[in-house]
């Protein structure tokens, strides 16, 4: 299972991570028209985190045992058994944020401006890449494959 991991040692705090997460999932997918063009208000699915001179990104773990799948009235939430990737269908999603309250890591978000639905990190399971992986210009955030990786220094605990 494929999952984001940060090193905080590297990370700048420059929030691009969260710029390109908002051009990726805009309608026009590119950045001046994302943020020019009538979508300002698309929601970056990571979070840059500050505390004192430290910085580092957050968004969906895709837990193993994923609680907000479980906690989800409409079936919105679910989890792929193959790839781990844990996923808010919107067009099932109610708006009843029972898996922001569920969530271990608070990276589930409201998005009021699309249809009151939840919003959370997909991995960009379309692409080779997350975006926020590929445009790290200090290289913090890592895809790590969690298989392949037991025991070391990103192993599942």
């Amino acid at each position: 299972m494929k999952r984001i991991f940060i090193d905080e040692q590297y990370c700048i705090g420059c929030r691009l991570c969260e710029i390109y997460c908002q051009v990726k999932h805009s309608k026009s997918k590119k950045i001046l028209k994302a943020f020019r063009e009538g979508q300002p208000d698309v929601m970056s699915r990571v979070l840059v985190e500050e505390i004192g001179s430290n910085s580092f990104a957050i968004q969906c773990r895709h837990c193993k045992d994923a609680p907000c799948v479980g906690a989800c009235i409409s079936g919105a939430m679910t989890k792929n058994e193959n790839t781990g990737v844990v996923i808010c269908d919107e067009e099932k999603c109610v708006g009843c944020w029972s898996c922001i309250m569920v969530c271990p890591y608070g990276v589930i978000k409201r998005d009021l401006k699309a249809s009151k639905v939840a919003s959370k990190c997909d991995l960009c399971s379309d692409e080779e890449e997350p975006v926020c992986v590929k445009n790290c210009p200090n290289e913090a955030l890592k895809i790590i494959d969690t298989d392949k990786n037991i025991g070391g220094e990103y192993g599942e605990k």
